[in-house]
């Protein structure tokens, strides 16, 4: 029996690169998806879901065929290719050009969905994670993207972390490929110089620019190449710098109309930024262009300040997506954040919660010191009123009378009164009600506990009780 048990167990293991959620794991996963919820909620964001699986092409339309490789994908019964959501932006974009007609502009969307990538399990990374997903549509101003970022912001302010625990590095795609195109590089060469400045912290300076080259960069192109992906422009340092990179060569000060209105908008997100009063928790780092190639404008990375963790969180503005789908031009930014990597930071800063402080402790916690069959029979009868009256209410199993061992574990449990079912009751039909914090207790009869707790608790009146 032994060897079977043994062999049972080494056989049957949670999946490579997916979680167990034992009780303590359930009271942190609970706590960040409310505090994900209440953040969006208070910044006027409604919350939406889909379903766990879509069809394979709808996944293909936004990354291409490559992005099957990277997918858990399979075909049903009926023979239709499908596979479980890596992301949800294509599920977004389908429901909105479903409805796009009826739906009121703006669109300001959330969702706490669980994913699935078919990549090899790291520190940071895993095949089964949730993510936070906030969405802006409908609006193009910078002002929605500085609205965006704030719920981020919130959000990890809610959780203790400050701006020298995590930095928004800020940028603009269409910014970054208008100055690489005046560095020399050519349309062909963006994608690989895109996907270059997109991995740049987990490389050395060496590789950098030694995979520069290879893109077909010379020399010279390579070096303003290395000091772009490090230009990184402060909330309160003036713009020339930057203005000076939109020249058309490197003698030139001037810009055309193209390079002009790029410009412009990232200062116009600067200033939206400092007008939100976010600009503390930002830094305009032009290296930062995001790997997905449907950002269309603002990009911007979340990042623990040392550098030791993955990016906490990444969006930006995808204009043209939504019509990529088949719904009308619509705007749109978002960004979406995943629980694993910012559980790490928390817990490396020693902010997260310990699972005892978080777990869901009974209003009432009833207890049996006597060995009667009536006092047994009573129980069952007593938990169904509370809860019915909405009060927490738990109960011990333990086969002892010793009062001391059941008070503290009704203390362990957290409960905030403990209803003792004891002598009194064998001898006068009455419970002692306790309140765990000040020891103060009170005789109640067993038909007037729900009543007696409400009022202690101050919630008297719910749920059609009355005095």
């Amino acid at each position: 029996m032994t060897q079977a048990k043994q062999t049972s167990s080494t056989r049957f293991q949670v999946p490579k690169g997916t979680r167990d959620f034992y009780p303590a794991d359930m009271n942190w996963r609970r706590h960040l998806e409310s505090a994900w919820r209440a953040a969006s909620i208070r910044h006027g964001f409604d919350e939406i879901e889909g379903p766990m699986f879509e069809t394979l092409d709808l996944y293909k339309v936004k990354s291409g065929e490559g992005i099957v490789s990277e997918l858990f994908a399979f075909e049903d019964r009926g023979g239709r290719q499908l596979a479980l959501r890596p992301e949800f932006t294509p599920t977004l974009a389908r429901m909105v050009v479903a409805k796009a007609a009826s739906l009121s502009k703006p669109i300001k969307w959330f969702s706490i969905p669980t994913h699935f990538r078919a990549e090899r399990p790291q520190r940071g990374r895993l095949r089964e994670f949730l993510q936070w997903n906030v969405d802006f549509i409908g609006d193009d101003s910078p002002h929605s993207d500085a609205e965006v970022l704030g719920v981020a912001i919130d959000l990890l302010a809610d959780l203790g972390l400050t701006r020298e625990i995590v930095r928004v590095r800020l940028s603009h795609r269409e910014a970054i490929s208008k100055l690489l195109l005046n560095l020399g590089l050519s349309e062909r060469q963006l994608i690989p110089a895109f996907t270059l400045l997109d991995k740049r912290d987990k490389i050395t300076p060496e590789e950098f620019q030694q995979q520069a080259r290879a893109i077909g960069l010379n020399e010279d192109t390579v070096r303003q190449f290395d000091d772009l992906a490090h230009t990184n422009v402060s909330a309160e340092r003036d713009w020339d710098h930057i203005a000076t990179l939109f020249a058309t060569d490197s003698s030139s000060k001037s810009c055309d109309d193209d390079e002009d209105h790029a410009l412009a908008e990232l200062k116009a997100i600067h200033r939206a930024v400092n007008e939100a009063g976010l600009a503390p928790w930002c830094d305009f780092d032009l290296g930062i262009v995001r790997g997905l190639a449907y950002y269309t404008g603002m990009v911007f990375e979340i990042h623990e300040s040392t550098g030791k963790e993955r990016a906490v969180a990444g969006g930006g503005r995808y204009d043209r997506l939504i019509e990529s789908f088949g719904g009308p031009p619509l705007p749109a930014c978002g960004f979406g954040m995943g629980d694993v990597v910012l559980s790490l930071v928390l817990e490396d800063h020693h902010l997260k919660p310990d699972p005892e402080d978080l777990r869901p402790t009974p209003e009432l916690f009833i207890i049996n010191a006597t060995d009667g069959d009536e006092s047994a029979q009573l129980i069952p009868g007593l938990l169904n009123q509370m809860r019915h009256a909405g009060i927490h209410t738990r109960r011990s199993y333990k086969t002892t009378r010793n009062l001391g061992k059941l008070l503290k574990e009704a203390g362990n449990q957290g409960a905030r009164y403990a209803a003792v079912i004891g002598r009194e009751f064998t001898e006068r039909k009455i419970i002692v009600l306790k309140d765990m914090d000040s020891g103060i207790q009170v005789e109640i009869e067993p038909d007037q506990l729900a009543k007696a707790v409400l009022q202690r608790l101050g919630r008297f009146g719910e749920r059609g009780l009355e005095l």
